[in-house]
């Protein structure tokens, strides 16, 4: 090749000519990577999207109601007319995890819903309609229709709402049972107020418990779906545009989305629904038992090759637990055949049964399965049985002179029937001058059954149990009190 022809071909290279495409040597292409196809859920929201409402929720205020007496509050001034609508606007206010409480007097709340029957049965969330007299639902169309409310559980934080109307657009119900972290899921709703947003993302995780100790009984989807305040009682979708959850919560420090939501699971908000419609109201049942989570620290103690289970903590007394012979100490580890792996997983399902079914409770004591049978009361029916144990006396109790800084004494005959106690068993705690025992819970009045793994059921007994405790220890008494009998737990400083 001569210099001059190697000099046209640097150039022809450099410019990309004619005699750069005839002379340049083939490359060989590169392997086609994988093509992902992702969703797209633009025909899903065109036909979903019509079912999925605005709701406007209003308490009347002081104002109002006077206005409608013809009179005034003391020292009120009419609120001018251009000031913007925005400010006089009450949204729900942000949290870490649980719905905010009911809507203060004459506040606004806006949230999202859908229609599930096309005569005009809607479903939402309980805290945005929570307090209010008046419910507008405003449908994909902007008309606006009067709602009634039919029902609300708090302990679900569903609500069931109808307004009038026929052939409306529904959206059909899933199963929820069957999703998986990593489905894709959409959300539609009225974040902020503008109406019909749509976000998506996956699910992140199942069978999520609440912050809010009050919905135990509400086995979450946890997503990554973009929610904000507005969308509160709107529809999570899956990929064939059916309803599995009721978006609900979100995680935050902020109040803003922080790429943790929390929907209640479709079955959980229809069971709801359907009492709703009957009664009027939610009915679960319980079992009457305090639980937690089983600690790799505890699996050799309780006879577990690996860390599953609830742990009973504390049975209230007269509770079906109670009867049926549950005891502190005890794992459960299945009910009706199912095994359970969380504490959390029990609540939901025994919640989720009626009163009065007969469930059976796989038991692991002493390192031994046992089987039980409980007849479930109804929740919060589990009342304290028999008077206040603790004697009435005037004489100041004697100082402390354990490493608990706990006191006892013996109890009385009546004492002893009053709590259902055998002779011989348990002392009366008389004074808790600890601040570690005190910090834990125990109170006078209280009975100590056993202290670690140790009876007692005298003064002596109890000195002797604890005289060999130093800082740094982990203490655990199992204690019964009018409520319930229990493990209180903590560690001496």
């Amino acid at each position: 090749m001569t210099p001059t022809f190697r000099h046209a071909l640097f150039l022809a290279l450099l410019l990309g000519g004619p005699l750069a495409q005839a002379q340049a040597p083939a490359v060989a292409a590169p392997a086609s990577a994988p093509i992902v196809n992702l969703p797209d859920f633009t025909r899903l929201v065109e036909r979903a999207g019509p079912a999925v409402v605005n709701i406007e929720a209003s308490a009347k205020g002081e104002e109002e109601a006077l206005a409608q007496q013809g009179r005034r509050p003391p020292g009120s001034q009419d609120v001018p007319d251009d000031v913007p609508e925005f400010f006089k606007r009450f949204f729900e206010a942000p949290g870490q995890g649980g719905p905010p409480g009911p809507m203060p007097r004459g506040g606004v709340s806006q949230g999202t819903g859908f229609i599930i029957s096309a005569d005009g049965y809607v479903l939402t969330n309980h805290h945005v309609v929570a307090g209010a007299d008046d419910i507008v639902v405003r449908l994909a169309d902007s008309n606006e229709l009067t709602a009634r409310l039919i029902g609300s559980d708090p302990l679900s934080d569903v609500a069931l709402l109808k307004v009038e109307g026929q052939g409306l657009p529904v959206l059909k119900i899933a199963d929820s049972r069957s999703l998986k972290p990593g489905q894709w899921v959409l959300a539609i709703g009225s974040p902020f107020g503008f109406e019909h947003s749509v976000t998506a993302g996956i699910v992140s995780g199942v069978g999520r418990r609440s912050l809010d100790p009050s919905q135990q009984y509400v086995p979450f989807i946890q997503t990554d779906v973009a929610i904000n305040r507005g969308n509160s009682g709107g529809p999570l979708l899956n990929t064939s545009g059916e309803v599995v959850g009721i978006n609900s919560q979100i995680f935050s420090n902020s109040g803003g989305y922080m790429g943790v939501s929390f929907a209640i699971p479709i079955e959980v908000a229809m069971n709801a629904v359907r009492q709703l419609r009957e009664t009027g109201r939610v009915v679960r049942g319980q079992l009457g038992v305090r639980i937690q989570d089983v600690g790799r620290e505890r699996m050799a103690e309780l006879g577990l090759a690996r860390p599953i289970g609830a742990f009973v903590d504390s049975v209230e007394n007269g509770s079906a637990a109670a009867r049926a012979g549950l005891r502190p100490g005890d794992v459960i580890t299945a009910i009706n055949g199912r095994e359970i792996v969380r504490s959390a997983e029990l609540p939901p399902l025994v919640g989720a049964m009626p009163p009065g079914s007969r469930v059976s409770l796989g038991l692991l004591r002493n390192g031994k399965p046992l089987d039980v049978v409980v007849t479930l009361s109804a929740l919060d029916a589990a009342v304290a049985s028999g008077p206040d144990a603790s004697p009435a006396k005037t004489l100041p109790a004697p100082a402390a002179g354990n490493p608990l800084g706990v006191v006892v004494e013996s109890l009385d005959a009546p004492a002893r029937q009053a709590l259902g106690l055998a002779e011989g068993e348990g002392v009366l705690v008389s004074r808790v001058a600890g601040l570690a025992a005190r910090r834990a819970g125990l109170a006078p009045g209280d009975v100590v059954l056993q202290v670690g793994r140790t009876s007692v059921g005298t003064v002596a007994q109890f000195e002797g149990a604890v005289k060999g405790l130093k800082p740094g220890d982990e203490v655990r008494l199992l204690v019964r009190n009018t409520r319930s009998t229990g493990f209180v737990t903590f560690v001496l400083r």
